[in-house]
């Protein structure tokens, strides 16, 4: 009788500590599972953080560019053709005089001429800038096209352009964005990369365009931040996001840049 009672004792005793072994093991597992899930939910908050913080700072960007384009615009309007119109108003005035000598009043005449075609030729510039005329009835690959002419008819740079695809016209709205992209690329490439050769290349990759733009520049060193994170950049990163792409870019001192997009 006693040799049972001791068996059934240490078979308590057995069964005792492995409830407590396995409910130790289970508390450990679920204070393991909370920390290792507050640490997860931590990581993606703090992932949503910095993806509001991009966000915003896109959105500035693009904010801050428009104001500058504003600005520019105006600043045309107010120098450029408000003072020609100005001075035309003035010699407009000047023919209601009495006593103008035929030669005057030829003189006067052409002045006027002058000034208003200047000042036509200005404003069509100024439209030009804003929505190329070529783009909005074209399309895409001619508005391209006399962007590349346009810079290479400065005999400082040479421009290859090829396209794969074609542009459906009704996409207009967004290849306003893809043109801009390029415009912006090819102004820093002249500007700041010293650049004498450019290349664009479209075609169709994975059911989406992609932009392939190479350049022969200065480049810069990736590695510092500043030279990746200037306004021009900010601003095309904001309208590739927009246009829901993904965009790759890679340069090195004295070896250009290139940069992929895709819309």
């Amino acid at each position: 009788m006693k040799v049972n009672t001791l068996q059934e004792s240490e078979i308590i005793e057995i069964i005792i500590y492995s409830c407590t072994a396995f409910l130790l093991m289970g508390i450990v597992l679920i204070v393991f599972f909370y920390f290792s899930r507050k640490k997860i939910i931590q990581k993606e908050l703090e992932k949503k953080d910095l993806e509001i913080q991009y966000q915003k700072e896109l959105l500035s960007a693009v904010i801050v560019t428009q104001e500058e384009e504003r600005k520019r615009i105006a600043q045309d309007l107010h120098d450029d053709i408000s003072s020609k119109l100005n001075i035309v108003s003035l010699n407009s005035h000047l023919l209601t005089r009495p006593n103008l000598t035929k030669n005057e009043v030829v003189e006067i005449t052409n002045t006027i001429i002058d000034l208003t075609s200047k000042a036509l030729d200005n404003s069509r510039k100024i439209a030009h800038g804003l929505l190329p005329p070529v783009l909005d009835k074209f399309g895409l690959h001619a508005g391209v096209e006399e962007l590349c002419l346009e810079f290479s008819s400065s005999k400082v740079v040479k421009v290859r352009y090829e396209t794969r695809t074609v542009f459906d016209l009704k996409d207009n709205d967004r290849h306003l964005h893809v043109f801009r992209i390029l415009q912006e690329l090819m102004n820093n490439s002249l500007r700041h990369g010293k650049a004498t050769a450019i290349s664009i290349l479209f075609e169709e990759k994975n059911g989406s365009t992609s932009c392939q733009y190479t350049d022969n520049g200065v480049g810069f060193d990736m590695k510092k931040n500043e030279n990746q994170k200037g306004l021009g950049m900010k601003n095309i990163e904001s309208r590739v996001a927009f246009l829901k792409g993904i965009m790759t870019l890679d340069s090195a001192v004295n070896k250009g840049i290139a940069v992929v997009f895709n819309f």
